[in-house]
């Protein structure tokens, strides 16, 4: 017991740092007679997981002049479903049970994650990386949103700490869940298939829990994409409300190449100017971390989902937002500063955390489209 309370010590208290942080910076930059800080933690995608929660899915959609009807139909369900759990349970209204689901999530990432770098790159690295994660990554507020993102890095957290240590059945379900969280759960089956081909490369045989977890773990997305079909009475559905709702198509990257071709040669925004820079030096990370002896199933797990993030053409104010939960890039700056001394290490996240924390204040207050 005291054990696992010394185990939980630190990545408590990064939740704990990373929720004040964050909510001082919301107060200084929320603007008088705006939105409370609440509203702004329950804005843009929130209502449409607190709608999902509360009302239950729409059976069909269409696009008018009037908006998007149906729209919800293109978020997956098991974050809505565990805020109508907590609200069954609780009592608590829904827009306050997703807040509690999201910030329990996020506690259950952060224990995870330390656990796992822990195994991996051991504890000074490890705690670097969580201070890295949780404060000081452009868009790190949104972990504290009633969005899905908090929950999703959970399960894939865990997912990787499962495969890790080879107890393939758990990885296996843990996917499946992480795949009725988001889509991008495609990078955490990627993860495991490499894991599995080294696992049966260094044992030189095949048992069936690493199949039977790579099977598993392939059914959630594509379990939730065939009961929007069957509820709609139209295939593809998911796709076409996707594009008609949000512009989400995969374009190869092209939109990405272009918004940073704009952006870079005649761009005056601090937004676009902003997001271009920041994307790039996560790019930079990425290739880097597949330059300095990562674990492959990490690698490819964070790398699938900068890929995925970059290769659609969705809102480029949006891409910080979805690469949060990628870890890959972190890799790289956490072992550095693990070399470096105490109190460089020290400022420098502390300036990193100041900095992450204004950024994601400043998109949630002051600029005025959906993150």
């Amino acid at each position: 017991m005291k054990r696992a309370a010394r185990a939980s010590g630190f990545p408590l208290a990064v939740y704990a740092a990373t929720l004040l942080l964050h909510l001082a910076m919301l107060a200084v930059m929320n603007p008088p007679g705006g939105p409370g800080i609440r509203a702004r933690l329950l804005s843009w995608d929130a209502q449409w997981f607190v709608a999902v929660a509360r009302d239950g899915y729409s059976h069909d959609f269409s696009f008018t002049a009037d908006g998007l009807s149906g729209g919800d139909l293109a978020f997956f369900p098991a974050y809505p479903f565990l805020v109508r759990a907590v609200h069954a349970v609780t009592g608590l209204g829904h827009q306050t049970a997703a807040l509690v689901v999201a910030h329990l999530a996020l506690t259950v990432a952060l224990l995870c994650v330390h656990r796992l770098l822990l195994d991996l790159y051991g504890r000074r690295t490890a705690r670097i990386a969580l201070v890295l994660l949780a404060c000081a990554q452009p868009m790190a507020l949104v972990f504290l949103m009633a969005y899905s993102e908090s929950l999703f890095l959970a399960l894939a957290a865990a997912a990787l700490l499962a495969v890790h240590r080879k107890a393939w059945l758990t990885a296996g379900g843990l996917i499946l869940l992480a795949g009725l969280t988001r889509s991008v759960a495609v990078a955490l089956v990627a993860a495991l298939a490499v894991a599995v081909v080294l696992h049966l490369r260094d044992t030189r045989r095949m048992t069936w829990h690493p199949a039977a977890a790579l099977v598993l773990a392939s059914c959630g997305t594509p379990a939730y994409l065939l009961w929007v079909d069957r509820r709609t009475g139209r295939p593809g559905t998911w796709f076409a409300i996707q594009e008609a709702g949000w512009g989400t198509r995969w374009d190869n990257g092209a939109s990405f190449v272009d918004f940073l071709v704009k952006t870079l040669s005649r761009g005056d925004g601090w937004v676009p100017v902003s997001t271009a820079l920041l994307v790039l030096t996560l790019l930079a990370g990425t290739m880097v971390a597949w330059c300095d002896e990562i674990w492959p199933p990490l690698a490819v797990y964070g790398t699938v989902i900068v890929i995925t993030a970059l290769g659609q053409s969705n809102f480029y104010h949006s891409k910080l937002r979805l690469l949060i939960p990628a870890l890959v890039f972190l890799i790289p700056a956490a072992r550095a500063l693990a070399r470096a001394r105490t109190t460089t290490a020290v400022v420098t996240l502390t300036a990193a955390s100041l900095f992450g924390s204004w950024y994601g204040a400043y998109m949630l207050t002051t600029w005025h489209y959906a993150i």
